[in-house]
């Protein structure tokens, strides 16, 4: 009778302390599934590392083996691509640890965090460092891939506030990643995703931000083209204390939201602004408000920075089906603008929704070449989403995703945002590089040159001279 990969891994990996799971074990179906319901795969083993030795060992074993290796943070990536079939998964869910050092405002956090249990405890010490707009998403998986949010045009990236990393490399050795140590390294993983090592610890860089003024602005989705090309000229002289978001969707159908507005198709904005001081959140947001009609509802409220981060967590629960298509903009012409205004309209699900996200402010502070992010001269980083609990939906939403990205794409940069991007194969991941990719290229031959980091947005290793 052969030996399964869990049974191998329980008699080799003897040091191992954290949890060594396989398909035959009892809670192996809730330590395999990942966010997105409309992905699901079965390995091998499930390693759930408790330390950094713990993740070498679990390398070690996946390379001598020959298996497939996925990495979990916190498991959101939309195409599924922290787990794999019949092979190992590096679960870093129990590397809880944080350390806020209000003195130096830096925070380190284990690899396993989310965001939200990072928010809560610099909250408490009244900072904050950019951190996406679920608080349920993984520290690492976003860090990695760049990390847009709500303090992004204060603040920059979440890479942009990233001071070292550690990670285990595809050799097992530990090593650190910073401006100081590996300073090739450090410019590789701020932007290149997973494809170099496996972090078990970050530390990031804090900023005063303890109350904030948030909420959503909606207008009836009939008057998005308006509103759309209200926003498109207002948001990049905004002050940069001011982010805010476009969406098109449908008004969540629960509190605090009027009962009458709910399930009804909208467009606005999500605000955030970085400050407590509401008279100066007003004037900040008063000249696209002035330019528009009367908005169906006006949301934004003094409030902790965690709230607004954790406010779509309870609409977006792990289980839903997903597909994603993403871009970045520099311009959103008429046409585009006409192009949103169709879709939207036609949105397929409650759930379902377009984002554009601003990247300006800090994020344009540095060049394109400083991190391995490239498209630090776009202006928006667009994603559609379609989003449904029913599986029935399926087809619907990724044909509308599908339809709507296909439609805007011409009017893009030409790559995306990797941290929403499908699997969307090789030529997707160049063009989100541009002229980086060849020196990530190099990075990821030294570092990984076997390509073991490879169930990602892949950055293939450059061949040897």
């Amino acid at each position: 009778m052969s030996v399964t990969p869990a049974q191998a891994a329980r008699q080799e990996l003897t040091q191992f302390k954290g949890q060594l799971i396989g398909p035959d074990d009892s809670g192996y179906d809730e330590a395999s599934p990942v966010y997105n319901a409309m992905i699901e795969r079965r390995p091998a083993l499930v390693a759930r590392c408790t330390s950094a030795e713990d993740v070498t060992h679990a390398i070690g074993f996946a390379r001598a083996h020959g298996l497939p290796l996925a990495v979990r943070g916190g498991g959101h990536h939309g195409a599924g691509l922290g787990t794999c079939d019949d092979g190992v998964v590096v679960d870093l869910s129990p590397l809880k640890d944080i350390e806020v050092d209000p003195e130096a405002r830096t925070v380190r956090v284990g690899g396993g965090c989310v965001w939200g249990e990072v928010d809560r405890a610099t909250n408490a010490h009244g900072l904050a460092t950019p951190s996406g707009i679920i608080s349920t998403t993984g520290v690492g998986g976003l860090t990695l891939g760049g990390g847009l949010g709500h303090l992004t045009r204060k603040c920059g990236l979440a890479i942009d506030n990233l001071l070292e990393a550690e990670l285990v490399l595809a050799d097992g050795r530990r090593v650190r990643a910073s401006a100081d140590e590996n300073p090739d390294l450090f410019w590789a993983i701020r932007g290149g995703g997973g494809n170099f090592g496996v972090v078990t610890s970050f530390l990031f860089r804090l900023h005063e931000v303890s109350t904030v003024v948030a909420g959503p602005t909606f207008w009836p989705v009939e008057q998005c083209a308006e509103v759309l090309a209200a926003y498109r000229d207002f948001i990049p002289h905004a002050p940069r204390e001011l982010n805010g978001f476009f969406l098109i969707g449908a008004v969540p159908p629960a509190p605090p939201f009027p009962e009458e507005l709910h399930g009804r198709k909208a467009c606005g904005v999500v605000w955030c602004y970085a400050g407590e001081d509401t008279d100066a959140a007003a004037r900040a947001m008063a000249p696209l408000l002035d330019a528009l009609p009367e908005p169906m509802l006006h949301g934004p409220a003094p409030m902790p920075h965690p709230m607004i981060q954790g406010a779509f967590d309870g609409l977006y629960p792990p289980g839903d089906q997903w597909y994603w298509r993403a871009d970045f903009v520099n311009e959103i012409p008429a046409e585009a603008i006409d192009l949103h205004a169709k879709f939207g309209a036609e949105l397929p699900t409650m759930k379902s929704t377009m984002h554009l996200y601003p990247i300006d402010g800090a994020v344009h502070d540095h060049a394109p070449t400083d991190t391995a992010w490239s498209y630090r001269d776009a202006r928006w980083a667009s994603v559609f989403a379609g989003v449904d609990p029913d599986p029935a939906n399926a087809d619907d939403i990724k044909r509308w995703t599908v339809d709507y990205f296909e439609a805007l794409h011409p009017y893009s940069a030409g790559g995306a945002y990797v941290n929403m991007m499908m699997d969307e194969g090789q030529e997707r991941v160049r063009a989100s590089y541009r002229d980086n990719y060849a020196r990530l290229a190099r990075i990821k031959a030294e570092y990984d040159p076997g390509n073991l980091f490879r169930l990602n947005q892949n950055i293939e290793p450059a061949a040897r001279p």
